[in-house]
């Protein structure tokens, strides 16, 4: 035995420990995945000894290696091993692997549960504290329903350091096994009280995220952590104290007004800006002070003060609209995160106002901006302010269009596809908008900047995507079609992307049957119309050639169509009619979620195979013989997904010096002037080399309406607007006279109604399929934890559905009473709480002996399940009767009678509270008359109260409304009036049964006087 031992020790000698294993790979850089595949098969040696040592050590090495991103769950068996070893260094290796390694579905954690229940009732602090931190990190539901008592338990135990790590856990154990928060709740309400101010933080922690997602469940425990924000001197518990708070408040309005005092108190005395932050986040009062605080030199501050405005903003918009200046000024920080935050705060200022002021300052920006990422978020932030809430605040589409346009001038954005896709939108929805658009989309189309600037998807030539499709399907909005169908034929189109080519060629077969309805029947253009057939017959075949298989078979469809019509129109045929038709009605845009409302018909499995799959052989042959085979012999790279690579400072620097070398040599880049950081189309300063290039693009640009004009344009809209509103109001108070000159002349500031739209637009609104299903519930999580948690506290069963009976014991003979035992029978509603390993038949020790003449009261506790109707068992005590001689033993048979009355809780309620219960309509009513009932009605309510656990909630002369509610939280309303020595009493409950039997009783209560 002392060899084997000696021979164990020598063996763990020469093995690695965890630092020979980290020294070995960083001295293996070249070969690491080799080195490691050594090393771990050494470790799998390591782990078929029987020393617990070498196997501990084994798995701090694989600890490790997880940690590497290597798979170690083939070794879990051995971590459950080393997780059972006595001694506490071993335990912690095995419980920091299993909280790395482990979760839900790893097979062998359910035989950790015995293990994990050993080390929770351990004597050793230190074991019981490692088992509870691993446990935190795999708990699983199953154990979480096994160990929950065993938690339940520590939350009273001794020590300080286990009380905390286990109220700590108990929110795990909650999200994973809901059903625990109920009974755990007691012990975690009390734990806020607890003299230690480590275990008191945890609860505070714990209470406040359960609060978090589900708060109408804990306003009871207001007063609570009222006493302790004004009692706590710890910061972060002040913290959470008061972010719980500002999840109340909304719920019960009162509550604002008693934390007024306390929370000024904390905003003016103290110097945590952590604290001072979470106190003007929730005084929504304080917004002048978070003005301090954007204003503030110190940029987390400044950063801060932004996100507290962002919350206050959405429930009080006005309060933080009057800051616009300083949260414009935000934009030209140089931190990035905080003009991001400024951006998104710029997004719930907007109104019918201010709106293309807000724009107008952001387009400077965009000009401005450096960096591709944040001249991105610009550009969608532009966006989200205009079309948030259906277009809510736009008074003229005219300038939105012309907006759009101007933000094609962006080089490298990869958003091209959103500018598109509100071009669309617009077009689409704003009927009385497509004229203009397709002005401009056909001047998109004109220029030739676009189809040489960045020709990546989603880069800004998607912006050709949606000028051509408006174009195409508006042609009878277009002024010069034939004009439009040159532009959309150029041989550079064949440099675009697939999927815009496509595009370009149906709807330039859109153009095509636009220019012969318009052409056709008029002798002198019979030429044009076959000039214009000539003309995509000659351009076609470049798409013909194209690599992207929908061009092609579009372009060759078009193609052959266009010479059959060619055909017809040497001999004279109009054909123009049909044409047309091929491309008759209108389309409407669909709603984004109409595909998942959409009911799957019966018997249709979506997840069934149409046909059998192939076999894997056959499909590998094929890929074997098309291997090396490619249908075109170019392949168009840019096709593939593009791949973003971080770059750094120097490289961006590199770049940007490029891209001001290409726009200073590029013609067609209008260049800002000198003087002025605007881009101004109107008067361009190029260099007098490119002066002759310039003259045809800008006699085009300059055709197009800025958005600056718009701004302009808008705001002399509304002056007469309000003028003419002015007039008609002053001409109606010279009409009424007298009553006219009361009034003010002034009709003060222009409210958002006020503001009427440029032009009546006809929104279209989206298709939806037939037989729709609701689907408002699509963005909810279905697996949301929290879900599960949202359970109604207040109205928890009293000791889960128990009552307390309080029997007095009175001797009344000359003997001397002892060893008192009582016991009741069982039935299957009641049964009597008995003390653990006691039998159902064993009765139960009175604690007390009886005198003669003695009285004294005993409780005991019972179990009930159902309290709809009354109920008597029959019990019997047992005792031994002492004389001076001798002692005999006696029983008494008796019978406890439990009405529904001993079922009700006196609890009070307030006024409101009340009300809003009577006008829920859950509860059903039920009436009494008591006649002859000669009381006062104080002493009548009073007995009420007394004989029946009821509180009077409003008291008026001889009318009271009583309020009562049961142990398993049924609600009883009662209006109590009387008149002529007749009580009428209207009683309201959402349990009949037990309204009934407990109306029966008061009526008993009453008959006995």
């Amino acid at each position: 035995m002392a060899l084997k031992i000696v021979k164990g020790s020598i063996d763990r000698m020469f093995d690695k420990n965890l630092q020979d294993l980290v020294r070995g790979i960083r001295n293996h850089k070249e070969d690491e995945a080799k080195y490691i595949s050594t090393c771990i098969d050494e470790i799998k040696q390591e782990l078929k000894q029987d020393n617990i040592a070498v196997k501990a050590n084994a798995v701090c090495k694989l600890t490790y290696l997880q940690m590497l991103g290597y798979d170690v769950s083939w070794a879990a068996f051995n971590i459950v091993e080393v997780m059972s070893s006595s001694k506490f260094t071993y335990k912690r290796i095995g419980y920091l692997a299993a909280s790395q390694c482990f979760h839900e579905s790893t097979d062998v954690i359910m035989l950790t549960t015995n293990q994990i229940r050993k080390d929770l009732s351990s004597p050793n602090q230190y074991d019981t504290g490692v088992a509870l931190t691993g446990l935190s990190c795999f708990v699983t539901p199953d154990l979480a329903r096994d160990l929950a008592n065993d938690i339940m338990t520590l939350m009273s135990h001794t020590k300080p350091y286990i009380r905390k790590k286990a109220v700590l856990i108990m929110y795990k154990v909650f999200l994973k096994y809901p059903e625990s928060l109920r009974p755990a709740f007691p012990r975690l309400k009390e734990k806020l009280e607890d003299p230690d101010p480590g275990v008191q933080s945890a609860a505070v922690n714990v209470i406040c995220e359960l609060a978090r997602r589900n708060p109408k469940n804990y306003l009871s425990l207001a007063p609570l952590f009222f006493k302790l924000m004004t009692s706590s001197t710890n910061n972060w518990v002040l913290i959470k104290i008061i972010k719980l708070f500002g999840a109340l408040t909304p719920l019960e309005p009162r509550l604002g007004k008693k934390l007024i005092e306390p929370l000024t108190n904390l905003i003016h005395s103290t110097s945590a800006m952590s604290l001072l932050y979470e106190c003007v986040n929730t005084v929504i009062l304080c917004v002048q002070k978070l003005r301090i605080l954007i204003e503030d030199s110190d940029q987390n501050l400044k950063y801060l003060g932004l996100l507290a405005m962002s919350k206050i903003l959405k429930t009080h918009p006005k309060s933080v609209q009057s800051h616009k200046d300083l949260i414009l000024q935000c934009l030209d920080d140089k931190d990035e995160s905080i003009r991001l935050r400024a951006l998104d705060l710029l997004y719930g200022m907007v109104s019918k106002k201010n709106l293309m002021e807000i724009v107008k300052k952001l387009m400077l920006h965009v000009d401005k901006a450096e960096g591709t990422t944040y001249r991105d978020e610009l550009l969608t932030k532009i966006i989200d302010i205009c079309s948030q809430s259906n277009y809510q605040y736009i008074t003229n589409f005219e300038w939105y269009i012309s907006i759009l346009v101007e933000l094609t001038r962006l080089e490298g954005t990869r958003h091209g596809h959103l500018i598109a896709s509100q071009m669309l939108d617009v077009a689409i929805r704003v009927k009385a908008i497509r004229a203009f658009a397709v002005a401009q989309m056909a001047t998109l189309l004109d220029n030739a900047h676009l189809l040489t600037g960045n020709t990546q998807r989603n880069g800004i030539c998607e912006v050709l995507y949606a000028a051509a499709w408006i174009c195409g399907e508006f042609s009878e909005h277009l002024e010069e079609p034939m004009a439009t169908l040159e532009a959309m034929l150029r041989p550079k189109v064949a440099t675009l992307p697939g999927h815009i080519q496509a595009v370009y060629v149906q709807n330039a077969a859109k153009l095509f049957a636009t220019v012969l309805r318009g052409q056709e029947g008029v002798p002198a253009d019979s030429t044009v119309a076959q000039e214009t057939s000539q003309l995509l017959i000659d351009r076609l075949p470049l798409f013909v050639q194209s690599s992207n298989l929908e061009v092609q078979e579009r372009a060759s469809c078009i193609l052959q169509l266009v010479k059959y019509i060619q055909k017809l129109q040497q001999k004279d045929v109009e054909v123009a009619e049909e044409v047309t038709a091929l491309f008759a009605g209108e389309l409407n845009p669909v709603a984004p979620k109409a595909q998942k409302k959409v009911p799957v018909p019966e018997g249709l499995d979506l997840d069934v195979w149409i046909n059998e799959p192939p076999s894997g052989s056959e499909s590998e042959d094929e890929g074997r013989k098309s291997k090396g085979k490619a249908v075109f012999a170019k392949e168009e790279s840019r096709h593939t997904k593009p791949r973003y690579t971080e770059v750094d400072e120097k490289e961006l620097a590199k770049r940007r010096e490029v891209r001001k070398a290409e726009q200073a040599n590029n013609p067609f880049y209008i260049k800002a002037s000198p003087s002025s950081q605007k881009h101004s189309v109107s008067k361009p300063n190029p260099s007098p080399s490119f002066s002759l290039r310039l003259c045809h693009t800008l006699t085009h640009l300059l055709w197009m309406p800025m958005s600056d004009q718009y701004v302009k344009l808008e705001e002399e809209r509304r002056e007469r607007n309000k003028a003419d509103k002015k007039k008609k109001k002053d001409k109606k108070k010279r009409e009424k006279g007298e009553k006219g000159h009361r009034r003010r002349g002034d009709s003060g500031p222009e409210s958002e109604e006020d503001i009427t739209p440029a032009h009546m637009v006809d929104i279209v609104t989206e298709e939806m399929p037939e037989n729709a299903l609701p689907s408002d519930d699509d963005d909810k999580d279905p697996n949301d934890p929290h879900k599960a948690l949202n359970i109604d506290l207040d109205n928890c069963p009293l000791m889960d559905y128990q009552v307390v009976v309080s029997v007095i014991f009175e001797n009344k003979c000359d003997s001397f009473i002892k060893s008192m035992e009582f016991n009741v029978l069982d039935s299957l509603n009641s049964k009597l709480q008995r003390p653990d390993g006691a039998g159902p038949h064993d009765g139960l020790i009175v604690p007390f002996q009886l005198p003669p003449g003695i009285s004294n009261e005993a409780r005991f506790i019972f179990s009930v399940q159902n309290i709809m109707m009354p109920q008597k068992l029959k019990g019997t005590l047992t005792f031994i009767v002492k004389t001076d001689d001798s002692s005999t033993h006696e029983k008494l048979d008796f019978k406890l009678h439990f009405t529904c009355t001993s079922y009700l809780i006196t609890t009070p309620c307030y006024s409101d509270a009340y009300s809003k219960l009577l006008e829920s309509g859950d509860l059903k009513g039920c009436s009494l008359k008591l006649e002859g009932v000669n009381q006062p009605f104080h002493h009548l309510l009073a007995r009420i109260c007394f004989h029946h656990h009821f509180s009077v909630v409003e008291r008026i002369d001889s009318c009271a409304s009583m309020y009562s509610r049961s142990i398993q939280g049924h609600h009883m309303c009662l209006l109590v009036k009387t008149a002529d020595q007749t009580v009428s009493i209207d009683a309201k409950c959402d349990e009949p049964g037990l309204l009934g039997n407990v109306l029966d009783e008061i009526k008993l209560t009453f008959s006995q006087c």
